[in-house]
């Protein structure tokens, strides 16, 4: 296992928050070392087509274009001027504190044999989120993308999921998805959003205090309707169909009542040969918890500066409540300006970030209504038949784990793992945990995770602790 040299702080993640934070830290004389298991930096919001692609106009793939230029142009001169490196394709899996500091363990490239520890003085967890997905009949087909998933196809692949998509779910993501996707020339059959019109109108009065995410709103939806593409609101996706189960052929939907539950006689076919759904999203916490850090809720714990219960740790970023860019970037220049102060011994001064912190005020409560106005409907159990497949990695039906939670007698999420090996594969039960406790009929509860990621077990046995 090979050794780096110490910086004084490691920034996890080279998305939208994690630039900030390194950024605005290297800015302010501190050695940054920014760990990303990305080749190119930007995050999923900023993901960059691959360089041979030769992509002639890749800015009409984002939206916030100019603030992107702005932090490639200074992760650029940081670089060069030798306060910041930046340690692409390194995947990390584990994060402990250790005499003096911190070390961070990441796995090397896309075959991950090889493990290197990066030793700091700090932390700055920038760890981003993943996407929330309910299972449904035949959401395992070849066809069914994740919403983030198809933006991250034509984004950084430049290519279509499909020739006709139907975008399902619930969230802010949906929007973009679609108005990208119908840009790009798929065909978009539907937008189905189990979302109602009448939580937006709840909520109006605090949407309103942010009009430039009115605006993004108003505009994505306006290249909607001139596609005559009309949002199917308070509705959901029930069934994804393929002839032999090959190939994803049709979709069915129905409407949704005032509790979340299908409207009988609502049901209606759509044709397509994609399905890009999607139900909001969690922030990614395995490397907070491994140091100990506090949760509240799905979230990091972090106080007005971004700092964790855990002292050395800075969180920033979707780790510390899902909210956007916007909301990542002015946490990440929070808590890069804090980390700044604090390791150079100095009490940070919150002028310096007054500007960011008005922002996080707002985009917070902004944010905080959107999450009232999108609630994924609740898995219910009636809604997933006994040969639906609720943990796609080790293929475990909804049968199975009724069988664990009723005969067998699991009455939690461990034992039904322990029974059926759901949530023992590669995503371990980050995908998957909502469908089986729903399948089961107990709660999700808390899920610990010693690393972030597979280990080879070549990798463990050659570690030096």
């Amino acid at each position: 296992m090979t050794e780096r040299r110490r910086p004084s702080v490691a920034v996890i993640g080279a998305g939208p928050a994690g630039l900030a934070a390194a950024l605005a830290a290297a800015a302010r004389g501190v050695h940054v070392l920014l760990v990303d298991s990305g080749r190119e930096p930007g995050g999923q919001f900023y993901r960059q087509p691959a360089p041979g692609l030769g992509a002639r106009s890749p800015r009409r793939l984002h939206h916030g274009w100019r603030a992107w230029e702005r932090l490639r142009d200074g992760l650029a001169a940081q670089s060069a001027a030798g306060r910041l490196t930046h340690l692409v394709d390194h995947h990390v899996w584990f994060a402990g504190r250790e005499s003096g500091g911190f070390a961070v363990r990441a796995l090397l490239g896309a075959g991950q044999t090889e493990s290197v520890t990066v030793r700091a003085g700090a932390v700055l967890l920038a760890t981003g989120g993943y996407e929330r997905v309910l299972p449904f009949p035949g959401w395992t087909l070849p066809g069914v993308v994740t919403a983030g998933g198809a933006q991250a196809l034509l984004k950084g692949g430049l290519v279509l999921p499909g020739r006709r998509v139907v975008v399902a779910g619930t969230g802010p993501l949906l929007l973009p998805v679609a108005t990208g996707l119908a840009a790009a020339g798929a065909e978009v059959a539907a937008l189905v959003e189990s979302a109602a019109p009448a939580a937006f109108l709840r909520q109006a009065r605090t949407l309103a205090a942010e009009p430039a995410k009115l605006v993004e709103g108003a505009g994505y939806a306006t290249r909607l309707l001139g596609r005559r593409i009309r949002p199917m609101f308070r509705h959901t996706v029930v069934a994804a169909h393929g002839e032999r189960r090959q190939r994803l052929d049709s979709v069915t939907v129905a409407a949704l009542d005032a509790a979340g539950r299908e409207r009988p006689g609502t049901r209606r076919r759509l044709a397509c040969d994609t399905l890009a759904v999607g139900h909001g999203m969690l922030p990614h916490t395995d490397l907070a918890e491994t140091l100990g850090c506090r949760l509240t809720g799905h979230a990091v714990q972090a106080d007005d500066e971004q700092r964790t219960t855990v002292p050395g740790v800075w969180a920033a970023g979707e780790a510390t409540g899902i909210g956007g860019a916007g909301l990542a970037l002015a946490e990440g220049h929070i808590a890069g300006c804090s980390l700044a102060a604090r390791l150079r011994g100095a009490e940070p001064d919150p002028r310096a970030w007054a500007a960011a912190d008005r922002a996080r005020a707002r985009l917070r409560r902004f944010f905080a209504a959107l999450d009232e106005v999108y609630v994924p409907p609740a898995p219910r159990p009636e809604s997933i038949p006994d040969d639906t497949v609720v943990c796609r990695c080790e293929e475990v039906t909804a049968g199975a784990v009724r069988e664990a939670a009723g005969p067998l007698g699991a009455g939690d999420l461990r034992t039904v793992k322990l029974l059926t090996r759901a949530g023992m594969g590669w995503c371990q039960g980050r995908m998957c945990a909502p469908g089986v406790a729903a399948a089961a009929g107990c709660p999700p509860g808390p899920v610990r995770r010693p690393f972030a990621r597979p280990v080879p077990l070549g990798v463990l046995a050659d570690g030096d602790d």
